[in-house]
């Protein structure tokens, strides 16, 4: 039952995102229940995992290095090249930037254990590359834009130590204390994170239905290329480096999957609220859009060995 449940995720997401733009009252009121809904997420995750799971990830390093690197080099580009290419205002080439130059968001974690990627990889990218994003994201933007800005470091470390570290360490001590109970219910736990991903996401949605309407469809257009060619550049580039298929996916989500939140504040803080509207429109729809891949890669046949020896199109 459970897996006849999770093999219709892109629906729910799709559905209750849907539901929630045309009520948003229904969610509005659960905003404050996103950290938590969270945390749910991530322990579900952590009780899927081992040390050993993280201790491989140490020990190959080369897929850290190439999520990162391409994190931080195609998004904003692409940022960049897709407000050239659409004729966007000033203001909203920022907040295109701003969101490329952002570390991958917590969501790449969640898609990639639903899509049945590497999750000790996908959360060891996302705090890595949230790290580097103390430097990367203003110096990205100087290079970009001419803007400088201040990234809130302590907080940001804060916030990944609190959702998505503790939880997740929480879960993998669980994990090696009832490790044969846990395997029983694997299903289960999925299921309980797509419940709560897709609430996120009808969240989201609420509280930017307001806006969605003002954005006009150019915006939109913009921020669906723009997720669509991290997405895709992720995937393509790390099959072209010869990673297996669960890492590419991997690699994938963190690239196309950005810490949008974050790109919002800082629009805010810096510049002018029509730079915070790509960054509200992308919290929304890279949500949407990876439900639907993680949905459709996780009918697909998983294969371990690099492109030249796999039949797999991943």
């Amino acid at each position: 039952m459970f897996e006849r449940i999770n093999r219709l995720f892109p629906v729910w997401a799709i559905l209750l995102a849907v539901i929630a733009a045309l009520v948003p009252e229904l969610f509005t009121g659960l905003a404050g229940y996103i950290k938590t809904l969270l945390v749910i997420i991530m322990f579900a995750m952590g009780l899927t995992l081992t040390k050993g799971d993280f201790a491989r990830v140490v020990k190959s390093p080369k897929p850290i290095a190439v999520g990162v690197v391409l994190q931080f080099l195609v998004m904003p580009l692409a940022a960049l090249l897709v407000s050239r290419v659409l004729g966007l205002s000033p203001e909203l080439t920022i907040g295109m930037v701003l969101v490329g130059a952002t570390a991958g968001g917590t969501s790449s974690n969640v898609m990639t254990w639903l899509a049945g990627g590497h999750v000790a990889l996908s959360v060891s990218m996302t705090m890595v590359s949230t790290l580097i994003s103390v430097v990367a994201t203003p110096l990205i933007t100087l290079l970009l834009l001419g803007q400088s800005i201040d990234v809130p470091v302590l907080g940001m470390l804060l916030s990944i130590a609190q959702l998505v570290v503790a939880p997740i360490v929480l879960g993998v001590v669980i994990h090696h204390l009832l490790g044969t109970h846990i395997q029983r219910v694997e299903p289960a736990l999925a299921t309980l994170a797509m419940a709560a991903i897709v609430l996120i996401v009808a969240i989201v949605v609420a509280l930017n239905a307001g806006r969605l309407s003002t954005l006009g469809p150019i915006v939109a257009l913009a921020v669906i290329a723009h997720n669509g060619i991290g997405l895709a550049a992720g995937y393509g580039l790390a099959r072209a480096l010869r990673f297996d298929t669960r890492t590419a996916r991997t690699i994938a989500f963190e690239v196309g999957l950005q810490n949008s939140g974050l790109a919002v504040t800082l629009a805010n803080q810096f510049f002018t609220a029509t730079s915070a509207l790509p960054g509200a429109l992308f919290s929304v729809w890279h949500n949407v859009s990876g439900s639907m891949l993680a949905g459709y890669w996780k009918r697909r046949h998983v294969s371990n060995a690099p492109p030249a020896a796999s039949t797999s199109r991943g």
